[in-house]
C-alpha cells in the first residue's frame, strides 16, 4: 500500500492545486480592479498598485506551479491506471487551454477510482487474512500462453499472483518456452512439475493455464509421466477447438513470408531465454484442423479435475490494442471472441465459466490474465482468481 499512499498524496496535491488556483484567481481579479486597497491617488499610486499586483501574481504562479508539478509527477510515477494513453494525452493537452482542464479532471478522477478500489481491496484482504482462503492443499502452477515467457520482473499474470499469495496461495510458474510445439511444451512442463515436487515435497499441483498453456498442460498429462502429480487443471481462454482464423492466415500467407517471421521471432526469443524456439510449430498447433486431431488423440485423465474459463469482447474496437483490432477478423471466422479465440473453443471439463460484463468493453484474451494491469468496471480480475482458487480449496485440491 506504500504506492497507494504516495499516489494519494499526489492526488491531494492536484486537488489542492485546483482549489487554490480558483481562490488565487478570484483574489488577483479583485486586486486587479483595486478592491483591496488604494495605495495613492494619482498616476504614481496606480503604478505602485500595479507593481504590487504583479508581484502577487508572480508569487501565486510559482506556488501553484510547485503544487501542480509535485502532484502530477507523483501521480504519473505511482498510478497504474493512468496507462500510457492518459499520460501522453495529459502531456499533449497540458498546453492547450480548456483541454488541459478536461485532462486534469480525467487524471484526478482516474486516480480517485484507483485509490478507492485499492483501499477496498486492502481492507477486504485484511478482514479475511485469518481464513487464508487460497491456501490450497496443493500449490498452484501457473502456465503461460504462447509468445510470452515467465520473467522475474515482468509478470505474465499481472497483479494476480501477488493477490493469491496474500490470501494464502503458494504459486509457481511453468518457465517453459514462449513458442514451441504443444508436445515439446508438454515435455518442458513435465520437467518443471517434477522439479517442484522434488524441491517442495508436495504430492501434486493445481494447474491454472492460459491460452495455449491449456493445450500444453493437457498434453503433458496425457503424454508424459507427470499425470500422477496433477490434482486439477483450470484452462483460461484456451483454444481447445482451435482458431479457424489461424487456419485462414496460414493458408493465405506465402511460406516465404511465414519463414521470415519465424526466423525473426525465433532469433529474438532465443536471446530472451527460449531454447530452440519454434514459432511456426506453435502457431500451427493452434489451428482448427490440428486441434481437432489433438482432441481425438489426447484424452483427459479421469483422476484429474478439469474445468475451464472463457470470455469475450462485446464489440469491435473495445478493449486494448491490438486485440481491439483483431476482434472483427476473428469474429468473421470464429464468431464471438476475446480478440483471439472464438467463444465456442473455450469450454472444457466438468465445469465452465463464461465471463462477460455489460456495456461496450467486454473482457479480452489479455484482460483475463491482467496483462494490462487495468481495473475494468464490472470485472475484478484479481478477485476472480482468488475465488477460483478458493473453490479449488473447497473441493479438496
Amino acid at each position: 500500500m506504500k504506492r497507494i499512499r504516495i499516489c494519494n498524496f499526489g492526488r491531494i496535491m492536484l486537488k489542492l492545486f485546483c482549489v487554490t488556483t480558483i481562490l488565487l484567481s478570484v483574489y488577483l481579479l479583485f486586486g486587479f480592479f483595486g478592491y483591496y486597497q488604494k495605495w495613492f491617488d494619482g498616476p504614481a499610486g496606480i503604478t505602485q498598485q500595479t507593481m504590487y499586483w504583479l508581484i502577487r501574481l508572480g508569487i501565486g504562479i510559482l506556488v501553484e506551479a510547485l503544487i501542480f508539478w509535485i502532484g502530477i509527477i507523483t501521480v504519473y510515477l505511482t498510478s497504474e491506471q493512468l496507462g500510457i494513453r492518459w499520460r501522453v494525452l495529459g502531456i499533449v493537452c497540458g498546453w492547450i487551454p480548456i483541454l488541459h482542464l478536461i485532462m486534469l479532471h480525467i487524471i484526478i478522477k482516474t486516480v480517485d477510482q484507483e485509490i478507492k478500489m485499492e483501499r477496498m481491496r486492502d481492507r477486504r484482504n485484511r478482514e479475511r487474512k485469518e481464513q487464508q482462503i487460497c491456501q490450497t492443499k496443493y500449490p498452484i502452477l501457473m502456465v503461460h500462453g504462447v509468445f510470452f515467457r515467465d520473467f522475474e520482473h515482468l509478470n505474465y499474470w499481472g497483479r494476480i499472483p501477488a493477490e493469491l499469495e496474500r490470501n494464502g496461495a503458494t504459486v509457481y510458474y511453468g518457465n517453459h518456452n514462449s513458442a514451441s510445439a504443444v508436445r515439446d511444451s508438454a515435455r518442458e512442463l513435465a520437467v518443471r512439475v517434477h522439479q517442484i515436487i522434488e524441491k517442495t515435497g508436495c504430492e501434486k499441483l493445481n494447474i491454472i493455464a492460459h491460452s495455449k498453456g491449456g493445450l500444453d498442460s493437457r498434453a503433458m498429462i496425457a503424454l508424459t509421466d507427470a499425470a500422477p502429480c496433477i490434482a486439477s487443471v483450470t484452462t483460461i481462454n484456451t483454444p481447445h477447438r482451435g482458431c479457424q482464423f489461424a487456419d485462414y492466415l496460414l493458408h493465405k500467407i506465402p511460406e516465404k513470408q511465414q519463414h521470415m517471421v519465424e526466423t525473426a521471432y525465433n532469433t529474438g526469443a532465443a536471446k530472451l531465454g527460449d531454447v530452440n524456439p519454434d514459432f511456426l510449430a506453435a502457431v500451427y498447433d493452434l489451428t482448427f484442423e490440428n486441434c481437432k486431431a489433438f482432441n481425438d488423440e489426447i484424452k483427459d485423465d479421469p483422476a484429474i479435475y478439469y474445468q475451464s474459463v472463457g470470455s469475450k469482447l462485446n464489440r469491435p474496437m473495445s478493449g486494448r490494442f491490438p486485440l481491439n483490432f483483431t476482434y472483427p477478423l476473428v469474429k468473421y471466422f470464429d464468431g464471438a471472441n476475446d480478440g483471439l479465440v472464438g467463444e465456442e473453443s473455450f469450454p472444457w471439463g466438468v465445469n465452465y465459466q463464461f465471463l462477460t460484463i455489460k456495456g461496450k468493453r467486454g473482457i479480452s484474451h489479455g484482460d483475463v490474465i491482467d496483462l494490462n494491469r487495468e481495473n475494468i468496471p464490472g470485472f475484478d480480475v484479481r478477485e476472480f482468481y482468488v475465488q477460483l482458487v478458493a473453490d479449488l480449496k473447497a473441493r479438496g485440491f
